[in-house]
């Protein structure tokens, strides 16, 4: 991949992407304080602002490796995860599994609305403007949702492995009878080594991959 492609892939995935990992954590604060627990809002993460929610290796370094080692056919990222104190929840267990939720949920809604701009605004568009207008504003912006529905989906389906710290991992403690939640929850410290050594060896592309073209393959008949 030369210079000019990654740029443009960049370009492409930088505003996707900060979206994306934005409303996915802000959700999951926004639901836990309706839930009762204020500890994101009080820390000031309840912002749109994706710089309050950056992470150097997760936003930046990581989408920038993908983009040049799979040639930009495989994008992904992470933000700073949303401070939630579960004890302050009146039904800790069922209601971080909700908190949990809401972040996959709201890359799905992101997902279905970039179709809908895609679908309902840029292509009827496209139809009344001049072909050489087309080509240099809406290409850009069909590439760019494009882009968004792909990775938000992409968000959405890896979040939902249940392993925990990931968000299907509390999900998943959330519907455990407590027993088995309590020691379920237990494997949470090396819960990203897990997943590292699933994505590393490529064992979780033999669920994720299917379920992403599964979620692509419902939204393109929507």
């Amino acid at each position: 991949m030369d210079f000019s492609t990654v740029a443009r892939q960049i370009i492409i995935s930088a505003f996707p992407i900060l979206i994306a990992i934005t409303f996915h954590e802000v959700s999951h604060g926004f639901i836990a304080n309706k839930l009762g627990d204020p500890t994101a809002k009080m820390m000031g993460r309840l912002t749109l602002n994706p710089i309050a929610h950056i992470d150097i290796i997760g936003t930046i370094v990581m989408p920038l490796a993908l983009i040049i080692f799979t040639n930009g056919q495989f994008v992904f990222g992470y933000a700073k995860p949303v401070p939630i104190n579960p004890l302050n929840f009146k039904n800790p267990k069922r209601d971080m599994a909700i908190s949990a939720a809401a972040g996959p949920i709201t890359n799905i809604l992101l997902a279905i609305i970039s179709i809908l701009i895609l679908k309902l605004l840029i292509v009827p568009v496209s139809v009344l403007l001049p072909e050489t207008l087309s080509t240099t504003v809406l290409k850009p912006l069909v590439m760019i949702f494009t882009s968004s529905v792909i990775i938000n989906v992409v968000l959405a389906v890896f979040n939902m492995v249940p392993i925990p710290p990931l968000d299907g991992g509390r999900v998943l403690i959330g519907f455990l009878p407590y027993r088995q939640a309590i020691s379920f929850s237990k494997i949470e410290p090396f819960g990203f080594l897990i997943v590292m050594v699933l994505i590393l060896t490529g064992i979780a592309n033999y669920f994720v991959i299917p379920l992403v073209n599964l979620f692509l393959f419902l939204l393109q008949i929507f």
